[in-house]
């Protein structure tokens, strides 16, 4: 009696494991990721503080208090100021705000690209996929950097929206192979057939059925993209191509201060976004690796 007891628990433990979606058993796995949730609240931190500015700082990040430039840290003004008495404080709360809108549309827009692009070549292959992957080829040698110098001198400057607009467009190329070899795998597969012999047009396969089924994949790319994102803002001010003060980024409020003076004297100016670039772009590397493991299908609790 015991035993078929014993046997019956197992039995509906396992009806109930199994009848979790895979989306549910994921979210299990990653919840046990102590890494990666403690990324989540470090990110959720910096992405409230980032947007509670307002909130934070009086002072608007772009005011110049010619009073007291170069100021140290005091009760006035709390990571003191730069060369032009703005405060750094504002500058940083502020930054954060551009870096993160700049990382997350140039994922969205990345990836949006990527799944159309990708998942035409990948459902029809053929000539379609030729020219696609050729697309792909030019976009992987065009000159980033150039086309950024060029808009810049046309515009007169490099805004936060020209630059996301740049990373954007040329930014695609990857994802679009990625995607594409996971769509040449998944079009013999039963339930695209099946879907083909149910009527279905191609854009309600991809958009449907066939991007949802990748969707794991995708999620840990999208965090990974957006990680590169920042870093990638943070490098082009830091040789002067990035978001062009006043306006303020993480970036070119490191930027400013990446001189010898500043770097032996005054480290309230560099630390704190170099420390705010730094733990972003961890904890969003750290996530995407707690969605990889929890959407590996391999894992074993």
């Amino acid at each position: 009696m015991a035993t078929q007891g014993t046997t019956a628990r197992v039995s509906v433990s396992t009806q109930v494991r199994v009848s979790k979606s895979p989306t549910r058993l994921a979210m299990e796995r990653f919840m046990v990721n102590k890494m990666a949730i403690i990324s989540v609240i470090v990110l959720l931190l910096i992405v409230i503080l980032s947007l509670a500015a307002p909130l934070l700082t009086h002072y608007n990040p772009n005011m110049q208090d010619l009073a007291n430039t170069d100021a140290p840290p005091s009760a006035l003004h709390l990571l003191g100021t730069n060369s032009q008495g703005m405060d750094y404080l504002a500058r940083d709360l502020y930054g954060g705000q551009r870096d993160l809108l700049i990382g997350f549309s140039d994922t969205v827009f990345i990836m949006f690209i990527g799944m159309v692009l990708g998942g035409i070549a990948g459902y029809y292959g053929g000539w379609v996929d030729s020219l696609v992957m050729r697309i792909c080829d030019f976009m992987f040698n065009f000159p980033f950097l150039l086309l950024i110098i060029i808009l810049s001198s046309i515009f007169n400057t490099t805004g936060v929206w020209l630059l996301i607009t740049v990373i954007g467009l040329t930014g695609w190329p990857g994802v679009t192979r990625l995607i594409r070899g996971l769509f040449l795998n998944l079009r013999e597969s039963e339930f695209v057939l099946s879907a083909k012999i149910a009527g279905a047009g191609p854009w309600r396969i991809i958009f449907k059925h066939m991007i949802p089924t990748v969707m794991g994949t995708l999620v840990v790319n999208a965090t990974f993209q957006m990680a590169y994102m920042i870093s990638a803002e943070a490098a082009l001010s830091v040789i002067g191509f990035g978001v062009q003060p006043p306006t303020p980024t993480w970036g070119n409020v490191l930027s400013g201060a990446l001189d010898y003076f500043t770097l032996r004297t005054e480290p309230w100016a560099w630390l704190p976004p170099a420390l705010l670039i730094t733990i972003t772009i961890l904890c969003i590397n750290f996530i995407g690796d707690g969605l990889r493991d929890a959407f590996d299908p391999s894992f074993e609790k």
